[in-house]
């Protein structure tokens, strides 16, 4: 035999004995742990937030600046407005989530729709006379007051919560949305509340009031942040944590796309929802603050809210507003 032929049968040989148990000739791997991977930007356990002040301390979170008289006409603002200004840039620009199902997110065809997408389009068709003179920028819960002290959008409409602390870097608008946070575990897990996950893991948002309560809920849940809830959603379904903690009505937006999970314990707080602008654009705020009466007085807002959340659970009256001067 040739040193040629000789030398491929010693190759061959090696190359069968390392293929030796198992079918494929990769290394058996059988029994190492199986590790799965997780979405981007997920903090375990979440970096320890201070101890926020109680939600009511110090101010009357819900009280927003009143409408003066009626709106103008759609694209005849007042001189010197913000509302003015808006209108010459030719665009309103709101901060959005484009992952809320049912709230803000893209249908099959990429449109953007959702409750928080028809209350934006509302606003735009009362500045410019078109819902269509709207850009929707997509951002994350930590994102909020960031680029809204930037400038680099007009308001957010992002089930943002009103608290004192959140008022003092920005304004919001009156409340459009009651909820308030609960948890979101698999059906069957045993998890009836906060009391039956401590030392258990659970997921919240990134700069979201959920994340601090869960730090200082006396059964000592352990916080897992992500940037996105929807991101809490996979940690859930691979058993990475134990339950997701938000406002209800975003869970139940959760339960609907996985009908294997539930909501279930107490709310814990109260979280309205506000539209939240720039401090110093008390114009607008009052703006704002007429277009939702509008929608509360019209039927607006309850046909927006029957349409997409009629199937989640019975429809609420609109949230009474309540004003300062």
């Amino acid at each position: 035999m040739t040193r040629v032929g000789t030398a491929a049968l010693v190759v061959l040989a090696a190359l069968l004995a390392a293929g030796c148990g198992t079918r494929s000739g990769l290394p058996d791997d059988r029994g190492a742990a199986v590790v799965e991977p997780q979405p981007v930007g997920v903090r375990d356990p979440a970096p320890l937030v201070s101890a926020a002040p109680a939600a009511d301390e110090g101010c009357d979170r819900r009280a927003s600046l009143r409408p003066r008289g009626a709106l103008p006409a759609p694209g005849r603002m007042p001189a010197g407005s913000t509302m003015d200004a808006i209108r010459k840039q030719g665009r309103l620009v709101v901060g959005i989530d484009q992952d809320a199902y049912l709230f803000s997110y893209r249908d099959p065809d990429g449109r953007l729709v959702g409750f928080e997408i028809d209350i934006a389009r509302r606003i735009a068709a009362a500045i410019f006379g078109s819902p269509d003179a709207v850009t929707f920028r997509a951002i994350s819960t930590a994102q909020r007051i960031p680029v809204l002290r930037s400038g680099e959008v007009h308001m957010v409409i992002r089930t943002m919560t009103m608290n004192c602390e959140r008022w003092k870097q920005v304004a919001f608008s009156t409340e459009y949305l009651s909820s308030g946070q609960r948890l979101l575990v698999r059906d069957g897990s045993g998890i009836d509340g906060l009391a039956d996950l401590g030392s258990r893991k659970v997921c919240a948002t990134s700069g979201s009031s959920s994340i601090p309560n869960l730090q200082k809920a006396p059964s000592k849940p352990v916080a897992v942040a992500a940037d996105l809830l929807v991101d809490c959603l996979v940690l859930l379904q691979q058993n990475q944590v134990d339950a997701v903690s938000s406002i209800d009505t975003l869970l139940a937006t959760l339960a609907v796309q996985d009908p294997n999970t539930r909501i279930v314990g107490e709310r814990v707080t109260d979280d309205p929802a506000g539209i939240a602008m720039p401090q110093g654009r008390d114009d607008l705020v009052r703006f704002v603050n007429g277009v939702l009466d509008q929608m509360r007085a019209d039927g607006s807002w309850t046909a927006s809210y029957r349409r997409w959340f009629g199937s989640v659970g019975p429809v609420p009256p609109p949230p009474t507003p309540r004003y300062r001067d």
